[in-house]
This record gives C-alpha cells, structure tokens and sequence, in this order.
C-alpha cells in the first residue's frame, strides 16, 4: 500500500486538560485498535495533550495548557512554565513546521455545563467553517463560534491550519462517562468522514450554517473580596443554549432575591458554558453568543480539500 500524504494527516488530542478523562480512555482504546479511526485516504495520529496533568487528575500543572499557544508565550525562552513546554513540544512534533506536519486538529473536551455534544470553532478560517458546517449537516451539532476575546486567547487549535474542539457535557471533572465518551466517539466518525471526504475530493456543504456568535461573558456579582454574593438562578442551570432576554431570571441571592438580565438586545441571546466548573478561576460565570444562520460557501470546502490535497 502506498504511503498517506502528509498533506492528510488529522492530529486527535485528549486530555488537553488533566481533569478531563473520557478522551484519553479512548485514546487508550484507540492506541490498541487504531483501525477504528481508520477513514480512506487518512492517516489519524492520536495524542494526549497534558499527560503530567492527566496523571496528577488536574486540569493543568502551571497554566492552562488551551490558553498556553500565543506567538509571544511560546518564543519567550525565559518562560518555563510546564504547559509552555508541552505547548512546544507538541508543535514541534506535529505542528505546521513540526517533524510530523498535520494539517489538521480536533481537540477532544468535555465541560461541566449541561452542552449537549457541540463544536466550537475560532474565527472564520473557511476549513474550519468547511468542517463544522459538514458535520452539522450530519449531527446537528451546535456550533460555538467564538471571535476575538481579549480575555480567552491562545487555544491549541488556532496554531494548525484547520481546527476545532469537540466539547461534550455534562459530566463531572475526573469522571470517566460511558455517556460521554460514546457521544465523543459519534463525534470523531462524523468529523473524520467528513475530512476523508475533503481528502478524496468530494465534499459538499448544506445550503447554511447555524452558529451562536460569542459576544462575550458574564461573571457571579462579587463583594469587595471577591467573593460571590450570588449564584446563577436554577433556570439558567436548565441547559445551554436557551435563549435568555431582557428581564429574565439571572442570578440567585441567600436571601431568595432574584437579579434579573439586562440587556438592550431586542433578539434574544443565548447562554454557554453556564456554571462551567473551570470557568470560575477566570471568573465566567456564563457567556452570552448571538445565533445567526451562515451562508455556506462552497470555498469553504474547496479550502479544506486543498489542505488535505496538499
């Protein structure tokens, strides 16, 4: 058989952070039966992205290692905080300019918030939207999309030239889910078909794409300490990806007060990532995403093929 261009390579991280188990127990899985991953024209290289964390049960040893990939992070030499090394070392095996070059990135998440299985995509890269808009179409998976924010930056997938997260919840942190992982395993065929399609050069996209524009986020009220003087109300606890308007039930006080969202949006908003368990160090309480429907355009697709054509 002859050998897969590199050009075709798809990298599967797991375990980028410590305290997220189910995609490195499929990785293990996937260690010894990589057939399963096998798609035509594919080559699927499989990796746990922060194993000194995984092994310790935390999310991160030093820093978070999906906040550790910005240009001026990595080309600090000074810097040699744990995750930065990892950060480098893992471009350096498989990055763009790395010893084994792959195009293509699917970081594998789970989340404490109740999000269903959805892709989170950063920016408008046409492969990505190429990639996201595909498996929608055969999922119908909810799509975050998540712009600039100067207070969330440096995730993995935005170093490779294509990449998305696969986030799957709700599950508690260090709890391995059979739940969880099947729907992780459901969303890795669907993303690898659709990139085996692009590989052989017959990639179609639907008419559109549905995405919840991130507009930014929302902390717990804090007293002068910092400390939270409130919760999130039980209704927005109900799911993610609820429409939330003017008036509605926000935060919860002690005292059964209640503290209502104010907003000047006419078109309701909706909510992600709500109560998030390691959103509460970066004082995200929820963040608030606009859905809007996207024209496909069929240079997405004609992008992600090039990529995976070489």
């Amino acid at each position: 058989m002859a050998p897969i261009p590199s050009a075709a390579r798809v990298l599967l991280v797991a375990g980028t952070h410590g305290n997220e188990p189910n995609a490195p127990w499929l990785h293990h899985h996937w260690q010894q039966y990589p057939e399963e991953l096998q798609k035509q024209g594919l080559e699927v290289i499989t990796l746990v992205g922060n194993p000194t964390a995984l092994a310790q049960n935390r999310r991160y040893i030093d820093r978070d290692l999906n906040r550790s990939f910005r240009s001026d992070l990595l080309q600090n030499a000074t810097n040699q905080e744990w995750e930065l090394q990892r950060a480098r070392q893992i471009l350096s095996l498989y990055g763009p300019e790395g010893n084994t070059p792959t195009p293509v990135l699917i970081d594998l998440h789970s989340t404490t918030a109740a999000m269903g299985a959805c892709l989170v995509i950063y920016g408008e890269r046409p492969a990505d939207l190429a990639l996201a808009a595909a498996c929608q179409s055969a999922l119908g998976l909810p799509i975050y999309l998540h712009g600039s924010d100067a207070k969330q930056d440096g995730f993995m997938v935005k170093a490779w030239p294509c990449g998305l997260v696969l986030e799957v919840g709700p599950v508690a942190q260090g709890v391995l889910c059979p739940k969880i992982c099947a729907q992780t395993r459901l969303g890795v065929n669907s993303l690898l078909e659709v990139l085996a399609k692009a590989k052989l050069g017959n990639l179609k996209l639907p008419k559109f794409l549905w995405v919840h524009r991130h507009l930014g986020s929302v902390d717990l009220p804090r007293d002068g300490a910092g400390v939270p003087t409130a919760c999130l109300h039980p209704k927005r606890l109900e799911g993610d990806w609820r429409p939330i308007k003017n008036g509605d039930p926000l935060f919860l006080k002690p005292n059964g007060t209640v503290d209502l969202f104010e907003t000047d949006q006419t078109e309701p908003l909706f909510t992600v990532f709500s109560n998030e368990a390691a959103y509460q160090e970066k004082h995200i309480a929820l963040s608030l995403t606009r859905r809007e429907r996207l024209n496909c355009d069929q240079n997405w697709a004609e992008a992600l093929m090039a990529l995976l054509q070489g």
